[in-house]
């Protein structure tokens, strides 16, 4: 790695020492672009069966979030038997890069994000990871953001895009967290997927990462894996497979992090001259390619 990403919540540092199995999987995502949408596409392709053993939190862990110390969460990547598939939010630049590994990520329209982000911050009691983060770090870690919630959802959007402040969560960590995948996009062992791309093609996608995963799946079960890797069913069974749902009281309601799964929320907020804005703000931030490429995907 050549870079420490550290916030209140998470450090990068956490992953000096951890013992790659040849296989493992690392799901690298900014935020809200489709961690826990992928996290379930490794659970459905690793296990073969939507009928997971554990909340898909704890098959899955975040490895460098702070709210569990880092010797229990190696501990339990260790006693694990089936292949590993590890969750994680700092970009490729701060991670262990190991030939063995696969590491997959996932872009999203940054205007969808920032919505997206704005309703999960809604749904989160914050001061309950504050406390977990405080039990574990003590003093001297990073201090909490104030709470992003003052004015109206216009308001945050543009606090959200124009923040010049990486780690904090906005628009440029968000670009740059794709950059490092988008300039290693083709190596061998980097997986680089996008979100309308598995609305799109749902099935279509699956059957991709397995192939790069070197997983193989019968026909006949490709329906029901698929069945449960959408955004529906998955809001169903929030209880097992939201984040972090083993940690009580986090969440006003686990149901509602699967709010809507949808594309192109940021309209109902945007009008022509706010687009200008915004584009004024990605060309500053992001190449001619891959600002194309994260609008639009692959398909």
């Amino acid at each position: 790695m050549t870079r420490r990403y550290r916030s209140w919540l998470a450090d990068s540092a956490r992953w000096d020492g951890f013992e790659f199995r040849p296989g493992d999987i690392v799901i690298s995502t900014p935020a809200k672009c489709g961690t826990t949408w992928l996290q379930m596409i490794c659970a459905l392709l690793v296990f073969g069966d939507g009928d997971l053993p554990r909340p898909l939190t704890e098959l899955s862990p975040w490895l460098d979030m702070q709210t569990d110390t880092v010797a229990n969460v190696f501990a339990t990547l260790a006693a694990q038997r089936h292949r590993r598939f590890i969750k994680t939010h700092t970009p490729l630049d701060g991670l262990p890069f190991d030939e063995r590994v696969t590491y997959l990520c996932v872009g999203r329209d940054p205007r969808d994000a920032a919505i997206s982000s704005d309703h999960h911050l809604s749904n989160m009691k914050r001061e309950v990871l504050l406390e977990a983060c405080a039990a574990v770090v003590g003093p001297g870690n990073p201090p909490l953001p104030a709470a992003d919630s003052t004015g109206g959802p216009v308001e945050r959007f543009w606090r959200w895009v124009e923040r010049d402040a990486p780690p904090a969560e906005g628009l440029e960590l968000l670009l740059h967290h794709l950059e490092t995948f988008w300039d290693r996009r083709h190596a061998g062992n980097v997986v680089l997927l996008h979100y309308a791309d598995l609305r799109a093609d749902l099935e279509g996608q699956m059957r991709h990462l397995a192939a790069r995963l070197g997983i193989a799946i019968a026909d006949a079960a490709w329906p029901a894996l698929v069945a449960e890797a959408r955004f529906d069913r998955m809001r169903d069974r929030a209880d097992v497979v939201a984040p972090q749902v083993t940690m009580p009281g986090l969440w006003r309601d686990p149901g509602r992090f699967f709010h809507r799964g949808s594309s192109g929320q940021w309209r109902a907020f945007l009008g022509p001259g706010d687009l200008d804005r915004y584009e004024a703000r990605l060309r500053r931030l992001a190449a001619p390619d891959l600002a194309a490429w994260v609008h639009a995907g692959w398909l």
